[in-house]
């Protein structure tokens, strides 16, 4: 499972970046525009949901409830200081796809009895995509605490985020954690395409 995180680009534009990354064969993309207004999010996810509906990819917006209420996509991915789940969970139905982010093993823990899907676990590394970095948590840092969540009784699919390399797929997935979000690695690759293929094919070479 890899989520694609979009990223200002002064090569591409945000449609461009996810036309690569779908065409290399994810099916999951993050719309993330830090410091956008409203109506610049609106925009791109306009030029982004025709893409994803052809190809069948789930769309989740950081932060914005509003926005994912309006345009009806599939979901949200809610940061530290965002909105509480629970109130998402409300606005948006029992249908759409909530994710948080976390960077403890409490921090999943107290989501527990929530409606969350998906839990956004990192930073793997120093990261420039964002700028309050959390503690960097490191390959063992990803083994302790997805050990801790699941002796908690907790399956609640964890996606490692943060600097994360074609090089890191195999060891951070030996970790436990169900996926990988990259952003960085991908728009700065010679190929975005190529890379994020070659992302998709070690993922489902580790399922087989």
């Amino acid at each position: 499972m890899l989520q694609f995180i979009t990223h200002p680009s002064d090569k591409y534009s945000i449609a461009e970046e996810v036309q690569m990354a779908i065409e290399g064969g994810c099916r999951w993309v993050q719309l993330r525009m830090k410091d956008a207004d409203y109506a610049s999010m609106k925009e791109a996810a306009l030029e982004i949901i025709p893409l994803c509906r052809e190809t069948d990819t789930i769309l989740v917006i950081d932060d914005n409830v509003e926005l994912v209420e309006e345009l009806h996509v599939h979901g949200v991915h809610l940061g530290h200081d965002d909105m509480p789940a629970a109130e998402a969970r409300e606005k948006l139905g029992p249908g759409a796809i909530i994710g948080v982010t976390a960077n403890t093993a409490e921090e999943i823990i107290a989501l527990k009895g929530l409606d969350v899907d998906y839990v956004g676990l990192g930073p793997f590394r120093f990261t420039t995509t964002k700028k309050k970095l959390r503690p960097v948590l490191g390959l063992d840092g990803y083994s302790e605490i997805v050990k801790k969540v699941r002796d908690a009784g907790m399956e609640i699919p964890i996606v490692a985020i943060g600097g994360i390399t074609l090089d890191d797929v195999e060891p951070l997935m030996k970790t436990g954690v169900n996926g990988l979000a990259m952003s960085g690695s991908i728009i700065n690759a010679p190929d975005p395409m190529l890379y994020t293929s070659d992302v998709m094919e070690r993922l489902i070479g580790i399922k087989k």
